[in-house]
């Protein structure tokens, strides 16, 4: 049956479907058909020629278990042996390789079109390569999507039941050896973290490429904060030729602003649930996806599970053809059943960055944070505006008003020696708001040069004019700047089962407003770090009435703040602040 959460669900009518074969790919009219697709084929102009013949099973009709009919495309190699088949679950049309929004986007990055095949759904793996190295590709529409039936849906339990029942079907496929893969970026990444927790019997293992995990915590309240600006631009990819309805989180986050509604509890996945094996794929520096994808592995169930963080951003990394041999190592071992040596490859695998240059990548490690790592409080001196080992002995409050410049204060530690941090950072901040009963506090940690310039790093390779105004202040998931992090202040109730001294984890279940005079605990949980400074180099801590790092792509506003009044942070005393950072000891 549908999922009964469904009844909770508010809707609006899917965006239409345009069947021109141009808006949704080249591929993209219907018609349920078996294509032979040839050596040398060029599926549009810019793209590569295909490295081998592939067989494509079309607009293929796959019965849920509620008797709803969803399509997908199906990519096998020529052969007469079974295969195994990967799967690129997302709501991206499945025959949208070469839409013009996806060329479009590519060539902004600076990645360009030409590493691709063009039957690459967006995010997903290229049908070419994998077909010519013995998978098959399963790009389906989920239901709602194109011509699939049923409503739309977004992520939760729906999602992740359908995903069991297409994993179950295509194993019954005369084609398919019974093994099967998740794999993919972004939407192809979070939805894993609920499909594999129902554990389809014939899901072999998963490759979660930078996902978020929680619909409240990481997209529509990211710390308290609703912002609906992303979820707008995310929910026009749901388009229909079927009338279909499409689920709305932008009206869910008016009517269900607290996360223990059941319509946000549905969309909070469980990765401990989840028994396959497990490639994830993390980095610093995706301010969408960090904070799930690092989360989503301390709590996996697999027990055989790796972890790789990178320097880049998520599509060029996956994109990468050395990555792409790497991941194709781990997919022969469990799905082909090659004996090659990916159970050699180190539990973590984690990146330090300099932002001048100087990254240092695939440091291998037992564990994330290494066990090199303490954790080291550094107290704010209102008074000097620095950062130092020692609280203060007496209060000295810093105040800055949350409608005027700068709408912010700072402070800043200059290092004798070379220093690293690797791990888990937090802010602990005493405040209260003067003229207001509630604050929305923004913390960034920067790295500055030997001269005071404040530094960051592209992680795309485009880094032309146009992006630099883009990601100046804005565009975070394209530029990094920092950990990071940020809570509503009457928000600020910890989650007891799930929060611990390192990280802070919030129940987000009742509002509770500042009272005048009252000066609140906030604990900000701010995105894993792995940075090093030099000898004369400075860590600046910005706290801030807005979120300075701006959003997340281009052309998308951030969150709108709800800050009024002033804000007062206390720095010593019964009220010593600190930011507690991850020092490497090595």
């Amino acid at each position: 049956m549908t999922t009964k959460i469904t009844e909770k669900m508010k809707f609006s009518p899917a965006f239409e479907y345009i069947d021109d074969g141009i808006e949704h790919g080249i591929l993209s009219p219907f018609e349920t058909k078996e294509v032979r697709l040839k050596k040398g084929d060029v599926i549009a102009e810019g793209f590569k020629p295909l490295s081998g013949d592939i067989r494509l099973l079309k607009d293929i009709p796959v019965k849920l278990r509620d008797g709803v009919t969803i399509y997908t495309d199906i990519y096998l190699p020529i052969t007469t042996e079974k295969v195994p088949v990967l799967i690129a679950w997302s709501p991206y049309g499945k025959s949208a390789g070469t839409a013009p929004r996806y060329k479009n986007l590519f060539n902004m990055l600076g990645m360009g079109n030409h590493w691709n095949s063009g039957l690459t759904k967006f995010e997903g793996p290229d049908p070419d390569y994998w077909c010519a190295h013995g998978y098959a590709v399963c790009n389906p529409d989920m239901r709602g999507i194109g011509a699939s039936e049923g409503n739309i849906t977004m992520i939760g339990s729906q999602e992740a039941e359908d995903g069991y029942d297409l994993i179950e079907w295509l194993a019954t496929q005369s084609w398919s050896n019974g093994k099967t893969a998740l794999t993919g970026t972004s939407y192809l990444a979070f939805s894993q973290w609920y499909i594999a927790a129902e554990q389809p019997p014939h899901l072999t293992c998963i490759n979660p490429t930078e996902g978020l995990a929680d619909g409240y915590r990481d997209l529509a309240f990211i710390g308290g904060i609703s912002d609906k600006n992303f979820i707008e631009r995310l929910q026009v990819n749901h388009v229909s030729n079927t009338n279909a309805l499409r689920e709305d989180l932008t009206k869910e986050i008016d009517a269900y602003p607290l996360a223990n509604a059941e319509i946000w509890q549905d969309k909070n996945a469980d990765p401990s649930k989840i028994t396959v094996p497990a490639f994830v794929i993390a980095s610093y520096s995706n301010t969408l996806h960090t904070m799930g994808t690092f989360r989503s592995w301390r709590t996996l169930g697999s027990k055989e599970k790796w972890l790789r963080i990178h320097d880049r951003q998520e599509w060029p990394y996956y994109y990468d053809e050395k990555n792409v041999e790497e991941l194709r190592r781990f997919f022969d071992y469990y799905l082909l059943e090659k004996k090659n040596d990916w159970p050699e490859t180190p539990t973590v695998r984690y990146s330090i960055l300099d932002f001048q240059g100087g990254n240092q990548t695939d440091i291998p490690a037992k564990a994330f944070p290494p066990a090199t790592v303490e954790n080291k409080r550094y107290y704010l001196n209102g008074m000097t505006r620095c950062l130092q080992e020692t609280p203060e002995t007496t209060d000295f409050p810093v105040k800055y008003a949350a409608e005027t410049l700068p709408g912010r204060t700072s402070f800043q530690m200059t290092f004798k020696k070379d220093t690293t941090f690797i791990g888990y950072p937090k802010a602990k901040l005493f405040m209260e708001v003067e003229g207001y009963d509630d604050m929305d506090v923004f913390v960034w940690v920067q790295k500055l040069d030997r001269f005071g310039n404040v530094l960051s790093e592209f992680v795309v390779p485009n880094q032309g004019a146009a992006l630099q105004d883009f990601t100046q202040e804005g565009a975070s998931a394209l530029r990094y700047k920092g950990a990071w992090g940020r809570l509503r202040a009457s928000m600020r109730q910890l989650d007891r089962k799930v929060a611990t001294d390192e990280i802070p984890a919030y129940s987000f279940d009742q509002v509770e407003k500042i009272k005048p005079g009252e000066i609140v605990e906030l604990e900000i949980v701010l995105s894993p770090i792995g940075l090093a400074y030099k000898t004369g180099e400075t860590l600046r801590v910005v706290i801030s009435t807005k979120d300075e790092l701006g959003s997340v792509m281009p052309g998308t506003p951030g969150c709108t703040p709800d800050n009024q009044g002033l804000h007062i942070l206390h720095t010593g005393g019964e009220y010593a602040s600190y930011i507690q950072l991850p020092l490497s000891t090595k």
